[in-house]
């Protein structure tokens, strides 16, 4: 078989690989995993959780960088480039060394694994281990994807995990109640290591998890924790207090506490990886994720969010309440068929007055009249039209507001990416 010559090439062969998009389980990945034979390079952070994760991510990634170690991070989905998903040093990794890592991943499934189908996540992950074992850095940082305990990710030992938070999504695959999703999501925990939970109310399944195997759970509220004042805040944890933080550079209220489960990650493997005090302000201040609470520059003011259940739209909207008051403030939406769509509109209802409803043009995306009609089921007001894509209806948007007015898009990583590539000038 003649295998692809570039990037685009190898993500529209993996993509067909396995015949659905997403099959969680251990054995496929883990049987390539062994197959390649490669040793962690360093010490390991594993995060996971419904909303907050990626936050997080990307503040454990500054943190470390402005203490000057050397961070591998494996993040998804990603918004315009494939390459977003795996970052050495706070670069993205080029074309080349994609290509060679998914023909090093290929070569061991086929020649020494037996050739098992692997998920476009699955293949994706491996070829991040890839390049992060020949580069060597001083940490990694592997978000999930799905759930934890199935999750291609957790094919790998994490020193530290850490859980964000636990919320009701993907239920047809992790279960319709927060008892069971936090089951899953718990099995990224390990024996003896720290286990960082920042839900302030996490289910009973979280902590019953962490104590049956002997995790070293740290909790939110319990063992470490924040306290925000108008112009700075104060985290304290098992190592002491901090004070007089500044606000981190990601936007949202939220952020402060994400912030503080970050700190208590890093605290919590202070062994091995020393952060100064300086360093966690630097990292703080610099920290950039692209698609969440992201506000362009311009007028009408323009939030991108990739908001996509209920709880991230609730958060989204009391952040949209804490800015300055527009006149009007509009919705681009698209979300994917398989979302709660009508219960992620109803959290912003009361705060939009016209809605843009988008189609998908991707496995799983909801066309614009079923987003409408969720909309209208949510008890939205004001009118409500249809789009054929997030681009289409954010030029309807634009085209109808006034400089006082604000335009928020949200629904889905695919909305926010299709109108930041349009509001960018990118393709």
């Amino acid at each position: 078989m003649v295998l692809p010559a570039d990037l685009d090439g190898w993500l529209a062969y993996v993509e067909r690989q396995h015949p659905q998009s997403i099959a969680l389980g251990l054995e496929r990945v883990g049987s390539v995993r062994d197959a390649l034979g490669l040793a962690p390079p360093c010490p390991i952070f594993v995060v996971g959780g419904t909303n907050g994760k990626g936050s997080v991510c990307a503040m454990l990634e500054a943190i470390l960088r402005a203490g000057g170690f050397r961070v591998g991070s494996y993040t998804s989905p990603h918004l315009l480039r494939y390459n977003e998903r795996v970052r050495l040093d706070g670069r993205e990794a080029d074309d080349a060394a994609l290509v060679e890592a998914f023909r090093t991943v290929e070569r061991a499934r086929v020649e020494r694994a037996g050739g098992p189908p692997l998920t476009y996540f699955e293949f994706g992950t491996l070829a991040a281990w890839v390049l992060f074992t020949a580069a060597r850095p001083d940490a990694l940082v592997l978000e999930v994807g799905l759930g934890g305990r199935l999750d291609a990710v957790n094919a790998f030992e994490p020193d530290c995990a850490v859980l964000t938070s636990v919320d009701l999504d993907h239920a047809e695959y992790l279960g319709d109640t927060r008892e069971r999703i936090g089951w899953e999501k718990a099995h990224i925990f390990r024996a003896g290591k720290p286990a960082i939970v920042g839900d302030p109310a996490p289910p009973q399944s979280v902590l019953d998890h962490a104590r049956a195997i002997g995790a070293d759970l740290q909790l939110f509220g319990r063992d470490f924790g924040c306290a925000i004042e108008p112009r700075q805040w104060l985290y304290w944890g098992r190592a002491g207090r901090r004070a007089g933080l500044a606000h981190p550079a990601l936007r949202g209220a939220k952020q402060v506490a994400n912030a503080a489960t970050a700190i208590a990650a890093l605290e919590s493997m202070r062994a091995a990886l020393p952060v100064a005090a300086q360093a966690v302000r630097e990292g703080l201040a610099g920290v950039a994720l692209p698609g969440r609470f992201q506000v362009l520059p311009g007028v009408p003011t323009v939030v991108l969010d990739v908001a996509h259940n209920p709880a991230a739209a609730g958060v989204l909207a009391g952040n949209l309440a804490a800015m300055p008051p527009a006149a009007r403030t509009l919705a681009v939406v698209g979300m994917l068929a398989d979302k709660d769509i009508a219960g992620t509109c109803a959290r912003l209802k009361d705060a939009v007055g016209h809605w843009y409803a988008a189609s998908l043009d991707v496995p799983r995306g909801a066309r614009a009249a079923d987003v409408a009609a969720a909309i209208r089921a949510a008890g939205a007001v004001g009118p409500v039209s249809e789009h054929a894509s997030p681009r289409a209806a954010y030029a309807s948007a634009r085209g109808a507001a006034r400089q006082s007015d604000r335009i928020v898009v949200f629904g889905s990583f695919h909305t926010v990416a299709d109108v930041l590539a349009a509001a960018t000038g990118r393709a």
